[in-house]
């Protein structure tokens, strides 16, 4: 299989590339930080194509997926786990626009790209990472919750579209709870999940072809929960 992981050079994308190289793949790996990409790339070599590039960046991030696709001949998987988010009770803007920078416009380019490339196809299963964060508003991290609301309801209309125009595209949205990751910030947090076992629940939510998942398992629980949760108790907790 062909595998293209945007945001692979750490976290939950690290992970995915880990257990995806050790079998008979063949991977792109994009993200930010060169020379951690080429960490990755010493451990497969033969298997590993790597590529730098900031999904913000919308001319550059163009340019390394068509390369990548050309150098692969095809993309049977694209998982997109690039993504920030950061603690924001003050509001302070400067915080906040980086996050919608890279979750909202940087990253509908990327989906769309890869969608695009799909229909080119008439084939390809497109995964991205979005967060039970995204379900209600969070005051201690605004922008983060709202572009993950944002994130959730993009992926339901492509998933809607793909399923209106025939089955061959499939779209996975993945909803993280809390994974021991960089990402997972502030005080007194709990069921914080092993990256490895978030891993292997995705994994076989892809195998599945699953339109959504809650990871680990458990987090879905809290998903429903928290989703239909009134909001006049909701704002009190």
């Amino acid at each position: 299989m062909n595998i293209v992981i945007i945001g692979a050079s750490s976290g939950i994308g690290k992970a995915l590339f880990e257990k995806y190289s050790n079998e008979n793949n063949r991977i792109g790996i994009i993200g930010r930080r060169a020379h951690l990409l080429d960490e990755l790339y010493q451990k497969n070599p033969f298997k590993t194509i790597p590529a730098q590039a900031d999904i913000t960046n919308i001319e550059e991030i163009k340019q390394v997926i068509n390369t990548l696709k050309e150098a692969l001949g095809r993309i049977d998987l694209a998982i997109v786990c690039a993504g920030i988010g950061d603690i924001n009770a003050t509001l302070d803007y400067a915080v906040e626009h980086p996050i919608i920078n890279t979750n909202v416009v940087g990253w509908t380019f990327v989906i769309d790209t890869l969608y695009h490339i799909f229909e080119q196809q008439s084939h390809g299963h497109l995964v991205a990472i979005s967060s039970i964060g995204g379900l209600r508003g969070e005051p201690m991290a605004p922008a983060y919750s709202a572009t993950k609301a944002y994130q959730i309801n993009y992926l339901e209309a492509l998933n809607k579209k793909a399923f209106k125009y025939g089955r061959h595209i499939i779209v996975t949205d993945i909803r993280p709870g809390l994974v021991d990751t960089a990402m997972a910030k502030g005080e007194g947090l709990f069921w914080v999940m092993p990256v490895e076992k978030v891993a292997n629940q995705i994994i076989a939510t892809i195998n599945k072809r699953k339109s959504i998942a809650y990871v680990t398992k458990r987090w879905h629980f809290i998903a429903i929960i928290n989703k239909y949760l009134p909001y006049h108790i909701y704002k009190k907790i």
